[in-house]
């Protein structure tokens, strides 16, 4: 029933293997591949007609995790997969990056790509598998794809790097790198970094495109054995024709808006060509011919613009706004933009604008992260937003898409490598970065934003982190690379190459390209005109703020972090959380526990915080000596009085001898139930506790004519004058009545 065809090659140890034929056969292309325990199914299905009257290419990438694939059953009301997680999303976008240069120019198809894990046991990063098998799908299908690719995750630790880490070794790595690119070239990076080198990062990039060399070989097995014919493509080009006769007309018109300073005039010069085209080619084809053919006209001026602003920076070396090949954009910072904010920062780099907001919150404000792995707390984590009015346009406030999410991960991936531990900085961190105008690499300016709201708010990084995005223009052998890139080199160039790091080194790597690859000499070229830019962006943000701040906001909530045995946890706890929950609601605060015993107490008021810091230190360690505690009577005996202490939390008893200095006739001489009286610690036996009020003062003073008239008074049974009706031993079965302290003291030796 099957035709099965199976390839394998080791890794590091360890087998890759790939087969097709099994499974999803009615797909365009299928392929299993398997890593270790690790499986994952990957089809890439097309449309048999290409869809109408669009101007891009129409490609789809769903990652879909299946929480089966680790032994999980999903959380929630409804217990099934529903939204794709984070880190799907990331993934599922990281392969569209991989792939979309490597369709036919016209192409209009509809593809979709669908990667479903059916096991995992963290021995690889999903997202580099998938680009493996996403290429290996297409390859072997009837699908134009000018392939195959493959991509590579790379881990460093101890001076080495290492092929596909698995999750463990990812705890610990320096450099967290994936890649993609072909035989010959790089095509996609995603990274993180502890404050690496330029040359680090490049051997980290080259050690994966070593092994990328290896498993496109591999995929070229599978593809000599049982490739499909590709279909016949049909693409949707403007015609030669009508891009001849548009140069013709408005060619010199649109060189010159071109190099029309400032972004809105910009546009409007291009807006005003489009509009005339609009209007005297309607008039001259009709109406009718117009709806036909009008798209070819409107795609061509936008191909003569993309020719004419490359060609500018390319052999005129002039840039749209007037700036050289290595110039940044005017910058501006400021802190404390926002009053109530906990930290806030504004950073401004010619029309681009992130404001970054940092809220400061307790260990229950961490974010619960349940994927396919193990499930974890994030004590920091960074959104980003992009609403329509930061590019001038009218759009519905919708929730962060694919391109959102993924900004916000590379600057979070940029800022994490400073913060301080969570011994030293107990907070939980949100950074809000809303995009307030964008003509470009909104995601660096976030991480500048972020950086200096972090030290406005008082959280103690290492040190401050800038990006920068630098482009690539390249035709026929020649290139440029471009320093702090605009939205329209962006959109009209080859390259994002985006680096985010400190004045020590990299903590972040982006390259995204739409041409097929770049070559080590054209990434070497870019890593140092980064650095450089770097280094003049965090020169500019130490001018407005360099250090974090030595106290947090008044408006934060102070924590106040201690470590309490791991055998007392419960006790403070209580059954049921009975004990936590008075604690909160007598002090008001938020508390925290971590399971290695670090007890966090979290409020806006400091003395709500001692208080509950007193209680429980209470609970875990009982009273201490010297220390002069209040308490509640709450029992009278004939021998002593039981006290409650430590808000509650604790009883002891203080024994007749021990409630003044002189000789006692009457425990009710000396206090009376419900009186507040204050004592000491004597000792503790076997959960017993004996306090003493002598000589601790705020407790009643008796006098000299008390203690006198007590010295003469006859010695009577302490057992026998029980204010709770029970008597001495002899009432209790007949034992005989010895009376006297001595019997005393023996029975309360416990306390």
């Amino acid at each position: 029933m099957f035709n099965v065809i199976k390839k394998s090659m080791e890794v590091d140890g360890r087998t890759l293997s790939m087969e097709t034929g099994r499974m999803a056969r009615q797909a365009n292309g299928s392929v299993l591949i398997t890593f270790e325990d690790t499986v994952l199914l990957v089809t890439a299905t097309a449309s048999k007609e290409p869809r109408e009257g669009i101007d891009f290419f129409p490609l789809i990438v769903d990652f879909n995790e299946k929480m089966y694939a680790s032994g999980k059953i999903p959380g929630g009301f409804i217990k099934r997969e529903a939204l794709p997680s984070l880190q799907a999303t990331l993934n599922a976008r990281m392969i569209d990056r991989s792939i979309r240069p490597l369709f036919p120019d016209g192409f209009r198809n509809e593809i979709q790509i669908i990667l479903t894990t059916l096991s995992y046991d963290g021995s690889c990063d999903l997202g580099a598998l998938g680009i493996i098998g996403a290429s290996a799908a297409l390859s072997i299908s009837d699908i134009p794809f000018i392939g195959p690719i493959a991509g590579a995750a790379v881990g460093y630790k101890d001076g080495e790097y290492k092929i596909f880490p698995d999750d463990e070794y990812m705890k610990e790595t320096e450099i967290g790198l994936i890649v993609a690119g072909s035989k010959t070239s790089v095509c996609m990076i995603e990274s993180s970094a502890i404050e690496k080198t330029e040359d680090e990062m490049r051997d980290a990039v080259y050690f994966g495109h070593n092994h990328i060399k290896k498993f496109v070989e591999f995929q070229e097995e599978l593809i000599a054995e049982c490739a499909k014919e590709k279909m016949e493509v049909v693409v949707d080009l403007t015609p030669q024709d009508i891009l001849d006769e548009l140069e013709a007309k408005y060619g010199e018109r649109i060189n010159s808006a071109a190099h029309t300073l400032g972004k809105h005039d910009r546009e409007n010069a291009f807006d005003a060509i489009k509009k005339e085209v609009e209007e005297i080619y309607t008039e001259s084809l009709g109406e009718e011919v117009w709806e036909e053919k009008g798209r070819y006209y409107k795609s061509a001026i936008k191909e003569l613009i993309k020719k004419h602003v490359r060609h500018a920076i390319l052999f005129d070396k002039h840039r749209a706004d007037g700036r050289g090949t290595d110039d940044i954009r005017q910058i501006v910072c400021e802190v404390d933009i926002a009053p109530r904010v906990h930290g806030s920062a504004l950073f401004t780099r010619g029309e681009t604008q992130s404001l970054g907001a940092v809220t400061l919150g307790s260990a229950a404000d961490e974010k619960i992260i349940d994927g396919l792995g193990e499930e974890y707390k994030k004590r920091f984590y960074l959104h980003y937003n992009f609403p329509p009015f930061s590019v001038g346009e009218v759009g519905f406030m919708r929730g962060p898409g694919r391109r959102d999410l993924g900004h916000g991960m590379l600057a979070e991936r940029s800022l994490a490598p400073l913060l301080p531990s969570k011994d030293d900085f107990p907070y939980a961190v949100r950074i809000v970065s809303d995009i307030l105008e964008s003509n470009g690499s909104s995601s660096m300016a976030t991480v500048c934003s972020g950086s200096m709201a972090m030290m406005a708010a008082g959280v103690p990084l290492k040190r401050a982190v800038a990006g920068i995005a630098n482009g690539l223009i390249m035709e026929d052998g020649e290139y440029v690379v471009l320093t702090d890139i605009m939205g329209l080199e962006d959109h009209l160039g080859d390259m994002d190459f985006k680096v985010a790091g400190t004045t020590e080194g990299i903590t972040a790597l982006q390259m995204d390209i739409k041409i097929e690859g770049i070559t080590k000499d054209i990434m070497t070229i870019a890593l140092e005109k980064a650095k450089v830019a770097r280094m003049h962006i965090l020169g500019i943000m130490d001018a407005t703020i360099s250090v974090g701040r030595t106290e947090v906001s008044q408006y934060a909530p102070q924590i106040e972090s201690f470590p309490i045995p791991s055998e007392s946890i419960g006790e403070v706890i209580g059954p049921g959380g009975k004990m936590i929950k008075s604690i909160i609601e007598k002090t008001g605060v938020q508390i925290n526990i971590d399971d290695d015993g670090i007890c966090s107490i979290a409020s806006s008021d400091k003395p709500s915080i001692a208080k509950a810091v007193s209680i429980i230190k209470s609970i875990v360690f009982g009273p201490q000596p010297d220390v002069v505690y209040e308490g509640e009577v709450v029992r009278v005996e004939g021998y002593g009085v039981f006290v409650r202490i430590m808000d509650g939390y604790k009883e002891g008893m203080v024994h007749i001898s021990n409630m003044t200095e002189g000789r006692l006739s009457e425990v009710t001489d000396m206090c009376n139930m419900g009186d507040t009286v204050y004592v000491k610690f004597l000792r503790s036996e076997r959960g017993k506790i004996a306090l003493t009020m002598k000589g601790v003062e705020g407790n009643k003073e008796l006098g000299e004519e008390y203690f006198a008239k007590s010295a003469n008074a006859p010695r009577t049974n302490y057992d026998n004058r029980s204010q709770g009706g029970r008597g001495g031993r002899d009432n209790r079965g007949g034992r005989d009545s010895r009376g006297g302290r001595d019997n005393y003291r023996d029975r309360n030796r416990k306390y």
